[in-house]
């Protein structure tokens, strides 16, 4: 292969990781001066250029790959992608049509939460009014709640005159509010403006057009009167205080009136006394709501629907009230053959995808640039610590801002945000659990969405509906994918799948194949880690993908699809085999057959990267569970040229030396298979020993071979069970006195660890070999 070009050359240093020699950045764009640009800058002497000096082993990429991907995903049972065929778990990946139909979509109407005659407070609803007595009693129909709680709360309004109920939204705090109005006989009952200022209070309960139809001067009415001020809106310059509930109750006593107040968990209050209102549970609500929709002579049908599939499941995904209630409304039209299991099954996810488009369709009052960022950022850190999530959600609000104001400075408030608020927000939570480090597990903080598919449709939602974000979102993950910590650039590499799930030519064309030609090898890896994710939820094309890549000019290309073969390899072994052949043909052949392993000193920097890539693609496939398949297809193409025969030395070799979780003394995966097979007397109780005498007698090989056979022995002198394998495994490798010689020669003469005296094991190993 003749030398590549400028825009193609491997990566040489530090200095080529900014911009390639044909003037673009290295991200699909002009490069920037540092000076003028905007952007946030990495801080100096970040790792990356040390990271691009010692790039990461397959094996050890597959493993974060494994241990942070998010848990859509399913990665974590290793079988689709380099899984070990010996303690590892075998059982397929049920992930991936299931996470790619969400990540396409229900294709269903969405559905609208408002119940008839009342809406769901929000910022716009800013005028008061009167809750119509048909809205009221068709609420009290449905109403579910603790007797002894609806009691206490009662005789507490009774006395006091004014309640301050505090939840989360859309817990049916509203809806207990005007009940209690309701259940005190309150008419009529009052909204209140939510806007409303707390000092205010007092004259609002009061006020003229609140009433209009309130007692003549010196007499009585037959029914109190009742106001509901929902999600007041407080800030620290205005709080609700004590005295301002004090003046409240003295003027509502003086009309015979009540008022309930419902305040968010993040209300600014002084000295006031509330009370937490505790949602009802979903499933009580159904059954509440389903006995108003069917026939009420009808409660069979109504028990037949509550234990439906797709309603258990449902119910299990803790839907907010309003979403219960709406599923209620359906639940009737489908017991009336309005409508077909299709919609009852669809629904949740319905549901789900129309509170992801509420997200992104608030304005600037309601839900900030920065809350939506954070909202991102939990999609691609979904399951992964919160202070991680926090940090990288800020990094996307300051690119989002550079879109909505070029002219302006990002900036970033560095206190001031309230994570229970954020979480609530996102429907998401908070709980402790260990994360995987290089140093081993360790406990953290972490949080994620309550609704597993929450990621995958707000991904989706977000590059497909709000295509204003893109540029932002891609100049955010190519961030991530800088990052030294292999967790965010695992996540970035997720994040890209699903995009690519959604819209395979964007994807690439935007941000995969950008990172797949990049000079800096942290880029490629996570090209790699992208398209194995995509594959795994069921992008389409992606085999073909790497089909072309690996038959191209580009050697970043060639290198990133073997290193994804070797990954996803293993559901097509015999095309996947082939194709590492033909690179390493293609290897071999441009350095005038010299040879690939034999001549070093013929290769440049990158040929020798993808030599040893190519070993390493052979080893994972050798280990996955197409493993058989993979043997035989190295044992029947073993003669066919020096160039294949030297790739599946290399490769054995290589998978020999990994061992049981990666442990020092752990137990070798490759003896490990072959004491299974031995046992079974499957085809690979021959294969692997046909191996092993190739890699020993082929003169590039024969060192490495016999140092992995000297790893073996020192870990059968800690392992009564490698002992045993290994035992059975020696006799079988003895075919000719010079094979022979060489175990023999072995055995006898190789030290102990730290030169110590020979391990004891070694000579009773020594006595399996047959005499030649």
């Amino acid at each position: 292969m003749s030398t590549p070009d400028a825009a193609e050359a491997p990566r040489t240093g530090p200095e080529d990781s900014a911009a390639s020699a044909d003037g673009k950045d290295g991200r699909g764009g002009a490069a920037k001066d540092s000076k003028d640009s905007k952007e946030p800058r990495e801080a100096e002497g970040s790792e990356g250029s040390e990271e691009r000096e010692q790039p990461q082993t397959a094996w050890s990429a597959r493993r974060d790959l494994i241990d942070h991907s998010p848990r859509t995903m399913n990665v974590g049972d290793r079988s689709r992608f380099g899984g070990s065929m010996v303690g590892g778990s075998q059982h397929g990946v049920s992930g991936g049509q299931v996470t790619g139909d969400v990540i396409m979509g229900s294709k269903t109407e969405i559905h609208q939460w408002s119940i008839p005659g009342l809406s769901a407070p929000s910022s716009a609803a800013s005028a008061s009014g009167e809750v119509p007595q048909t809205t009221l009693d068709r609420l009290a129909a449905s109403f579910v709640a603790a007797d002894a709680t609806v009691e206490a709360l009662l005789a507490r309004l009774r006395v006091e005159r004014v309640l301050v109920l505090s939840g989360a939204r859309f817990t049916g705090r509203h809806t207990a509010a005007l009940m209690l109005l309701h259940r005190l006989g309150a008419a009529p009952v009052h909204t209140l403006d939510r806007d409303t200022n707390p000092s205010t209070l007092a004259d609002r309960s009061t006020a003229p057009d609140a009433t209009a139809d309130g007692p003549a001067a010196g007499g009585a009415t037959a029914h109190p009167r009742g106001y509901v001020l929902a999600d007041l809106l407080t800030r620290r310059d205005r709080p609700l205080r004590e005295q301002h509930l004090l003046a409240a109750r003295d003027r509502l006593a003086a009309q015979d009136a009540y008022l309930v107040v419902t305040v968010g968990p993040t209300a600014v209050l002084e000295d006031v006394p509330v009370v937490d209102w505790q949602p009802p549970r979903a499933t009580d609500v159904l059954a509440a709501h389903l006995r108003t929709h069917v026939a009420a002579d009808d409660e069979g049908t109504a028990a037949k629907l509550l234990e439906l599939p797709d309603v258990v499941e449902f119910l299990g995904r803790r839907h907010q009230l309003r979403e219960v209630a709406a599923f209620a409304r359906l639940l009737g039209r489908y017991a009336a053959g309005e409508v077909g299991e299709n919609a009852v099954a669809q629904f949740s996810l319905v549901s789900l995808e129309n509170q992801v488009q509420e997200w992104f369709e608030e304005d600037e009052a309601s839900i900030h640039l920065r809350d939506k960022a954070f909202l991102v950022a939990l999609a691609a850190f979904d399951d992964a610590p919160y202070a991680l999530t926090a940090e990288l959600s800020d990094l996307l609000y300051r690119f989002l801002q550079q879109i909505q104001n070029p002219a302006g400075v990002p900036e970033v408030p560095v206190f001031g945000t309230h994570i229970g608020k954020r979480l609530q927000l996102a429907r998401a939570e908070r709980y402790e659990d260990d994360e995987h480090t290089e140093w081993g597990p360790v406990t953290q903080q972490k949080a994620r969405f309550t609704d597993d598919r929450a990621s995958l449709v707000l991904l989706r939602e977000v590059w497909t509906g709000h295509p204003s974000a893109r540029p932002a979102l891609i100049d955010w993950l190519r961030r991530l994918a800088d990052d030294g910590r292999p967790l965010v650039r695992t996540r970035a590499a997720s994040t890209v799948a699903v995009l690519a799930r959604t819209d395979l030519p964007s994807a690439m064309a935007l941000v995969i194949e950008p990172w797949a030609t990049s000079n800096r090898f942290r880029h490629r890896l996570v090209a790699v880690s992208a398209l194995t994710l995509a594959h795994l939820i069921d992008t389409p094309n992606i085999p073909r993908i790497l089909d072309e890549w690996s038959k191209g000019e580009d050697r970043r290309l060639r290198w990133v699809a073997v290193r994804a073969y070797a990954l996803i390899g293993a559901e097509r072994p015999e095309q996947a085999l082939a194709a590492l052949r033909t690179a390493a043909r293609g290897l071999y052949g441009s350095h005038g057959n010299h040879g690939t392993y034999g001549n070093a000193a013929a290769q440049d920097a990158f040929d020798r990267e993808m030599a040893g890539e190519l070993r390493e693609a052979v080893a994972l496939l050798l280990l996955s569970e197409a493993g058989d398949r993979v043997l035989a297809e190295l044992r029947l193409h073993l003669p066919d040229d020096r160039a294949v025969h030297d790739l599946t030395v290399g490769g054995f070799v290589s998978a020999c030396r990994h061992t049981q979780d990666d442990e020092r003394y752990g137990h070798p995966l490759v003896l490990a298979w072959y004491a299974q097979s031995a046992t079974e007397g499957s085809a690979a109780a021959q294969g692997i020993p046909f191996l092993w005498r190739a890699a020993l007698g082929d003169p590039n090989a024969t060192r490495q071979a016999l140092d992995v056979l000297r790893e073996w022995v020192l870990i059968a002198d800690r392992s009564t069970a490698t002992e045993w394998a290994l035992a059975a495994l020696l006799p079988t490798l003895v075919t000719t006195p010079a094979e022979y010689q060489r175990l023999d020669h072995l055995l006898r003469t190789m030290p102990g660890e730290d030169g110590a005296q020979p391990p004891a094991v070694a000579a009773r190993l020594v006595t399996t070999l047959p005499r030649r």
